[in-house]
């Protein structure tokens, strides 16, 4: 993937900054796409992908019909009180992430799956099997539900995920074995009964996804035990090995 940083997620931080200085305090509304597209130099469309990013992370909250209201500029995390697995987390997310896949074969808009189309592509070329892309597919499906308690909980899942180190060690040891084509084949899948408006196939793929995740994680944490319990065995021959000195 290139180092370049994708316009719209500069445009998103750049109206954050503004919305932190105090420039669009909460509860005001932000000047409408035109406005901010002279005021950013940049085409509507990316104005429109940047509003977006900023109501996934829940600073702004977009009311039809009126305009883009100033929310907060911060997504608070919650503790748990105690550990959670990688499984628990990943179980979660199979749960939430396959019914919002069928709501959003449902409810989501023209605009939001022309976003999704290009969140799938760029997966496609990012080099990295963990990549942002693949995060922001599934929250444009979340966020495709119209559902803001959906939208809200599948992201926290994925702030979750991002950063509590044993669960992220554990994804990023499935991404390096995780076959990219297989991946890319099941957000295609996803994508294409999300965009045929087909809710039983979009959580059939979704569930599938999780499937494939499930497998290769399953398959990481066997091999870890067996490569432990092979080479503690290797160090017990080691200890009492008989010498003939």
């Amino acid at each position: 993937m290139k180092n370049k940083e994708r316009l719209y997620i500069k445009i998103s931080k750049s109206i954050s900054l503004l919305i932190s200085n105090g420039e669009f305090p909460v509860g005001s509304r932000l000047p409408t796409e035109r406005e901010l597209s002279e005021i950013f130099k940049v085409s509507r469309p990316t104005i429109r992908e940047a509003i977006i990013a900023l109501e996934v992370k829940e600073i702004v909250s977009i009311k039809a019909g009126s305009g883009v209201y100033v929310v907060g500029n911060s997504l608070k995390i919650d503790d748990f009180s105690g550990p959670i697995s990688a499984f628990e987390l990943l179980e979660a997310r199979v749960i939430l992430e396959s019914e919002s896949a069928s709501l959003a074969a449902r409810m989501i808009t023209s605009d939001e799956i022309d976003l999704l189309k290009i969140s799938l592509e760029t997966m496609k070329t990012e080099d990295a099997k963990c990549s942002k892309a693949d995060r922001e597919f599934h929250t444009l499906i979340a966020l495709g539900t119209h559902n803001k308690v959906l939208l809200k909980q599948i992201t926290h899942l994925w702030d979750l995920q991002d950063n509590l180190n044993h669960i992220n060690q554990k994804r990023e040891s499935v991404c390096i074995d995780e076959d990219r084509h297989s991946k890319i084949a099941d957000h295609e899948a996803i994508f294409e009964a999300i965009k045929n408006k087909d809710p039983k196939s979009a959580k059939k793929a979704m569930q599938l996804h999780f499937t494939d995740l499930l497998n290769a994680m399953h398959e990481i944490t066997e091999k870890k035990v067996v490569d432990e319990a092979r080479n503690k065995a290797l160090d017990m021959r080691k200890r009492f090995i008989i010498s003939n000195s």
